[in-house]
Parts: C-alpha cells; sequence; structure tokens
C-alpha cells in the first residue's frame, strides 16, 4: 500500500544515517537520542520528529521495527506525529526521571517474580521430600481410600508443630547451658553434690584435734520465739551471695518480702512484727558499714531491744553466722574493689564505746578514694585495714586495746588477737567458706534445720582469679596476712571435720532406722509363724486343756519363749514399755521369772544366730 502523496511529500526523502554513526538497532530506547538529533539537523520535516520516535521513557516493545520499514504503521501514525514535537519540548530531566521509573518497575517486577518462582519450587521440593518420607512411614495408612488431601493436611499440621516446638524451645531454654539440652545427664551417674568443690580428695588429715561438742553444731533455733540470727559480713568473702540467699532461698512458714527496685528485705516471725534475722538485706547497716565482732556483741542487743525497759527485754540467744575466704584471694578482691573507688568510709570502728582517732588509725590516701592505686601502693600502706582483716573483725579488740597499738607489744598482740578469732569462730553457730558453697548449704541446713530452696553454686572465676600475680607477690601477701593464713588453716580444718562428722552421723542415722525396720519385721513375723503354729496344734478349741498336760505344757513354753522373743525386739527396736514396769511385774512373779530362765537364754541364743546369719 503506497503513502499519499501529501503524507510522502511531508516525510520527505528517506532519512540515511552519517558515516561513522551507529547503526539502528530494534531497541528504540537505546538509540531515541540519536535519532532526535538527526531529525533535529532537518528543521520543519515532520517525518524526522516521527522517525525519532517516543521520547525517552516510553518504550514501544523490545521487537519493534522501525518506521519505514512498515509503510502501513507509518501512514496509521499520522495523527501522533502531529504530536511528537510536544515530546520534545518536555525537559530532558522529566524524562530521565520517567526512564528511571520504568527501569525500576521492570526490575521490581523481575524480583518479585523471581522471589515468587523461588519459593514454589522451594515448596515444591519440600513438598516431594516430605511426602516419600510420609509415604515410607505412613504407607499402609495411605493405601486405603484416597489419601491425599488428608496426608498433605497431617504433613501440614506435623510441620507447624515442629515449627511451634522450636519457638517454644528457644523461649523456654535461648541458652547453651539449658538443662535439657545436657544429654550426659541420661548417660551418666549423678555426681555427689557435697563432692569438694576444689576437686580435691573428699578424706583428709586433720591437724587439730577437736571435741565432739565442737563438732556438732545443732542449734534449736526457735524462729517462732526470740531467738535472732546475726551475720557478721566481712568485705570480699562472698557475704552478699549468701545474705540473699538468707532472704530469699530459705524454705519459711512465712517467707521474707523483698521488693523490686528495694535491697532490704522485711524477714518477721510468724504472727509478729519482729525481725529473725539481722543482716544487710533484712535491717541494713544498724551497726555501721561491715560491723565486726566487737561492733556487733555490743551494738546488736541495744538496737533490738533499745525501745524497751530492761526488766521486759526477753532473754534471746543471739547465734552468730560469717564466712571466710582464702586470704590472698581476699585480699586481691579487696584492692580491685579500692581501685574501683571503695572507701568504707560509712565504718564507725567503734569499740569500747568510742571511734579511733585519726592518729590510732590514719588513713592511706589523701583524696576522697584510692581509686586507681596500683597493687604495690596498695600494699605499701601500714595502716590498710585490708592486712589480717578476718582475725581483726572475728576477735574482741578490747582486750588489746582497740587501735592503740601502744597497749602491748606487736608480737604479743597478734597473739591474743589470733587466739581470739579462733575462739570467737569456733563458738559461733555457724561459719561457712567460700570455697566450699555446697558443703556450707548443707551444714546450714543441719545447723538451723532449715532448708534452702535452690542449691547454692560454685564460682570458680573471680575478679581475684583473673590478677595474674607471680610468685613472689603471693609470698609477700601471705606475708602481709600471716595472721589470716593462720587463722583460715583452722577454720578449713575445722569446717570439714564437721562436715565429715555430720554427714557420718547422717549415714549413722540411716543405718540405725533400717535396722529398727528389720527388727519390727521379723517380730511380725514370728507372731504370724506363732499363730499358724498355735492355731494347727489346737483344731478343737473345746477340748478342755487338763486332759492333756503335755500339750498345756509345751503350749505354756512356747508362748513364753514367744513373749521373750517379742520383748527383746521391742527393746532393741525403742518400742518397749517403762523398764521400772518391767522391774515390778517381774518382783510381783518371781516364780516365773525362775521357769522362764533356760527359755529366755534359748531366746538370746536365737536372736544372736539370727543377727549373726544377717
Amino acid at each position: 500500500m503506497a503513502l499519499p502523496a501529501c503524507a510522502a511529500g511531508a516525510l520527505g526523502p528517506p532519512l540515511q544515517p552519517e558515516r561513522g554513526a551507529p547503526a539502528r538497532t530494534t531497541c528504540p530506547r537505546r538509540h531515541s537520542r540519536v535519532e532526535a538529533e538527526l531529525a533535529a539537523s532537518r528543521p520543519g520535516s515532520v517525518a524526522a520528529s516521527v522517525r525519532a520516535g517516543p521520547p525517552r521513557g516510553v518504550s514501544r516493545g523490545f521487537n519493534s521495527q522501525p518506521l519505514l520499514d512498515e509503510p502501513l504503521k507509518a501512514a496509521a501514525s499520522l495523527a501522533g506525529a502531529a504530536r511528537a514535537p510536544l515530546f520534545a519540548l518536555l525537559l530532558r530531566g522529566r524524562r530521565r526521571r520517567m526512564h528511571d521509573l520504568r527501569r525500576r518497575w521492570d526490575l521490581g517486577s523481575l524480583c518479585r517474580a523471581l522471589l515468587t518462582r523461588g519459593l514454589a519450587a522451594l515448596g515444591h521440593s519440600l513438598k516431594h521430600v516430605l511426602g516419600a518420607i510420609f509415604s515410607k512411614i505412613f504407607g499402609p495408612l495411605a493405601s486405603v481410600g484416597n489419601m491425599d488431601e488428608k496426608s498433605n493436611k497431617l504433613l501440614l499440621a506435623l510441620v507447624m508443630l515442629f515449627l511451634f516446638a522450636v519457638i517454644v524451645l528457644q523461649y523456654v531454654c535461648p541458652g547453651t547451658e539449658c538443662q535439657l539440652l545436657r544429654l550426659q545427664a541420661f548417660s551418666s551417674p549423678l555426681p555427689d553434690p557435697y563432692r569438694s568443690e576444689d576437686e580435691s580428695s573428699a578424706r583428709f588429715v586433720p591437724r587439730y584435734n577437736f571435741s565432739r561438742g565442737d563438732l556438732l553444731r545443732k542449734v534449736d533455733f526457735d524462729i517462732k520465739g526470740d531467738d535472732l540470727i546475726v551475720f557478721l559480713h566481712i568485705q570480699k568473702t562472698g557475704g552478699t551471695t549468701f545474705g540473699r540467699h538468707l532472704v530469699r532461698n530459705i524454705q519459711l512458714e512465712q517467707p521474707c518480702e523483698c521488693r523490686v527496685g528495694q535491697k532490704k528485705c522485711t524477714c518477721h516471725r510468724p504472727g509478729k512484727r519482729e525481725t529473725w534475722l539481722f543482716s544487710r538485706f533484712s535491717t541494713g547497716w544498724s551497726c555501721g558499714l561491715h560491723a565486726d565482732w566487737t561492733e556487733l556483741t555490743s551494738c546488736v542487743p541495744a538496737v533490738v531491744d533499745g525501745k524497751r525497759d530492761a526488766r521486759l527485754r526477753p532473754s534471746r540467744n543471739f547465734h552468730y553466722i560469717t564466712i571466710l575466704r582464702d586470704p590472698v584471694s581476699r585480699y586481691l578482691s579487696e584492692w580491685r574493689h579500692v581501685q574501683r573507688g571503695a572507701t568504707w568510709k560509712a565504718s564507725l570502728h567503734v569499740c569500747d564505746g568510742r571511734p579511733p582517732t585519726s592518729e590510732e588509725l590514719p588513713s592511706c590516701y589523701t583524696g576522697d578514694d584510692w581509686s586507681g592505686c596500683p597493687l604495690k601502693e596498695f600494699m605499701d600502706c601500714p595502716y590498710n585495714l585490708a592486712n589480717n582483716r578476718q582475725v581483726r573483725m572475728l576477735s574482741d579488740l578490747t582486750l588489746v586495746g582497740c587501735y592503740n597499738l601502744s597497749v602491748m607489744p606487736e608480737n604479743q598482740r597478734n597473739k591474743v588477737l589470733l587466739e581470739s578469732a579462733k575462739s570467737n569462730l569456733k563458738h559461733m553457730a555457724f561459719f561457712g567458706l567460700t570455697e566450699f558453697q555446697r558443703k556450707t548449704q548443707y551444714l546450714f541446713e543441719k545447723t538451723f534445720n532449715m532448708n534452702f530452696i535452690s542449691p547454692f553454686t560454685q564460682y570458680n572465676t573471680t575478679r581475684a582469679s583473673s590478677v595474674e600475680i607471680n610468685e613472689e607477690l603471693q609470698k609477700r601477701i601471705e606475708g602481709l596476712n600471716f595472721l589470716d593464713m593462720e587463722l583460715y588453716s583452722y577454720a578449713k580444718d575445722l569446717f570439714l571435720q564437721r562436715y565429715q562428722f555430720m554427714r557420718q552421723k547422717e549415714h549413722q542415722e540411716a543405718r540405725r532406722k533400717r535396722q529398727e525396720q528389720r527388727k519390727f519385721l521379723k517380730g511380725r513375723f514370728l507372731q504370724t509363724h506363732y499363730q499358724t503354729q498355735s492355731q494347727g496344734q489346737n483344731p478343737n478349741p473345746s477340748q478342755n486343756p487338763s486332759q492333756n498336760p503335755n500339750l498345756n505344757a509345751s503350749q505354756s513354753g512356747t508362748q513364753n519363749l514367744f513373749q521373750n522373743l517379742i520383748q527383746n525386739l521391742t527393746q532393741s527396736s525403742g518400742q518397749n514399755p517403762n523398764p521400772k514396769e518391767n522391774q515390778e511385774s517381774q518382783k510381783q512373779n518371781p516364780g516365773q521369772e525362775q521357769s522362764d530362765g533356760n527359755t529366755s537364754n534359748g531366746t538370746h541364743d536365737y536372736i544372736g544366730s539370727v543377727e549373726k546369719w544377717r
């Protein structure tokens, strides 16, 4: 079909590309600018505007052909050719934005299509895999009827259940230390919870000889009465952790009330508005910050019963408890704490009714605190209270003139302080060691007959353990704390002996209870056996026993034997009656005692043979 004359005249001769210009391709986007420049070289030519194509950002399609190659389409586009100069009037920035918008739309569609197809392929593959597994497991069930739809629903339900279980497991057990994931608990037996925490042998060689009264510490603590537990808290011995156990981890009829955001808890006796615990987390520092033995013994009675008349004060029992720690570790931990800015300026150090003067107790630093001090400077101060702190806080300072060092020679003063600290520690109701947390818990429970809710945790990594010191520094620290070293050795020996004594006593008590149960079962068995024999020997109860004297004598002898046997068994098991009543009954029937002499001897021989056989 030929173009009209007016159209051909308007279009003019065909436009040929210049030499060296790129050839026209099927992509109108890439060469639309070149065509526009060629059309602009012939002003007034409508065909040049039409041949330039649409502006940038408007595409004809990837497979479009030039207008000159398709005369029919060129004739049909004459109406649009009249509007073509309008596109040329658009700003270049506007056309660029239109092109970028179209390109982004194509890229987003491509990404969405790829994502949809990928998810569909993944779901299809997962469905085939799970379907194969399901067919292997539930093959016989799937052969009954048309199970495709039901199997798909069941498979989906199993997958959803598995995902839900994984989510719940992440909430319940977020870390790797979860008890549910420790498979060793199913393969290996549970270890002894009271085994030595330092991985050493449970048995040790005692160095000190203690009496039974020193080892057996069992306090008749009546929480409903007037008794009071006083906790002597020595710095950096783990007393903060133990103090929290006392107010938050004990099974009580009326537990302590601890509110969020408050350090102190209310520990009242059942039915009374009176505390049974004097510690940092129950009454606060009522006698001063980290009050020692000298301060507490004179301060606690006045604080507890200060508002009452002396005649109306109840007779209380004050049970003192404390925690000790290895002196080197405690010293390094206190140094690190002082480095961070701790001063303990609120400590009163009251002794004999007055605090020490600045001459008696000089300060080791001049500023507000001693933060950032090196270890050498910390050890060089001769007035540092960290030296032998545990002995000083457990001894009675009134015996050596309090903090006045001129009262007696230094050697005599050290000896008096050490002996006083040992005596007070031995007569305390309870003391524990930081290095033996589980044994500390066990001895406290046995001493006060109070059980903890959760077991204590042994922390082997502390701030003191992170400090690396050589052998020379360790020897110097031990020299500065030589009194604490001797006290700790004494306390550790006493602590482990008490633990072993309580464990042996517990095992003996359990063995005695088992023996009593066995003896009681033997008595029941012999009683049943005698009743069956007596019923078999006397089938006719209406027969006169005087007609058969031999039978009567044998029955009476068997009855006496059985009574003596039951009496011996009940006496050994703790179920015998009052021995005075037995003596009176024997005095009333002396003839019967003589007649039963042979039978009682036979009974004792029988019991001895039974015990030997057992």
